[in-house]
């Protein structure tokens, strides 16, 4: 079931993406070589406590720390810990889900480690964030999430990108996942119609090689690409609105 938000309810998923979005601005300062990813975590575990959040992926399913931290060719859920240093040239994806009032707002970005990597990477990263905001585009009422899949695709696969199937989008709200999954590749099917009032999340994960990943068994969290090549994501929480879309982890 797609749960289609009401006016109350819209203004408390805004407040839960306004503090992602706070919560993703204040971290990015502190992403230089030295920093460990359990360094990270407890940064934003203290700036979502102190601005009257609660972190949602901690205890999550079982998941042990506040937030992801997922370096080079980790794909996504990296569990944060004081062995994994940030080097120069590393690229990170921190990807936080703050709930305010029983709202989530889920929120991630890649950073370059100190500023500069190989021109193949900044690619990589730059293409990853422009693949979203295509997807973006592509939300308003009447549109269906297979446009917003196309659209990514379309832009990703010429490129040699491997878009990631086996992880995708979600809806959210008083539910960390919800109805109705956001694909990022083409599949051929006519997704859910788009109406006001649905939040959701788009996060294409782009892989440097192919798009097939490995979950590790260790864990039971960690994704990484199956050939070892880099991998990088940027995600947004967005409103479907009478006309278009409102972004609502954007400052």
């Amino acid at each position: 079931m797609i749960y289609i938000k009401n006016k109350t309810e819209i203004e408390k998923m805004r407040a839960a993406g306004k503090l992602a979005a706070a919560l993703l601005d204040y971290i990015s300062g502190f992403i230089q070589p030295g920093i460990s990813t359990l360094a990270i975590n407890d940064l934003c575990e203290e700036f979502t406590k102190k601005n009257g959040g609660k972190s949602a992926p901690l205890g999550y399913k079982g998941f042990p720390k506040s937030v992801c931290t997922s370096i080079n060719e980790v794909v996504c859920h990296g569990i944060p810990k004081a062995i994994d240093v940030l080097k120069e040239g590393d690229i990170v994806n921190v990807d936080v889900t703050p709930i305010v009032d029983g709202y989530h707002g889920d929120s991630s970005r890649t950073f370059i480690v100190g500023g500069k990597t190989s021109p193949e990477v900044e690619r990589l990263v730059k293409d990853a964030e422009r693949a979203m905001w295509i997807g973006i585009e592509q939300v308003k009422p009447g549109n269906r999430v297979s446009d917003i899949a196309n659209a990514i695709d379309d832009y990703l696969t010429p490129k040699g990108y491997g878009i990631v199937r086996d992880l995708m989008g979600h809806g959210i709200g008083r539910g960390f996942h919800e109805e109705p999954q956001i694909p990022h590749y083409r599949s051929g099917r006519k997704l859910a119609k788009l109406e006001p009032g649905m939040t959701f999340t788009i996060e294409p994960m782009v892989n440097l090689g192919t798009w097939e990943v490995i979950f590790s068994k260790k864990d039971g969290w960690t994704v990484t690409t199956k050939d070892g090549k880099w991998s990088a994501q940027f995600e947004h929480t967005i409103l479907v609105t009478e006309k278009g879309y409102e972004i609502l982890t954007q400052a």
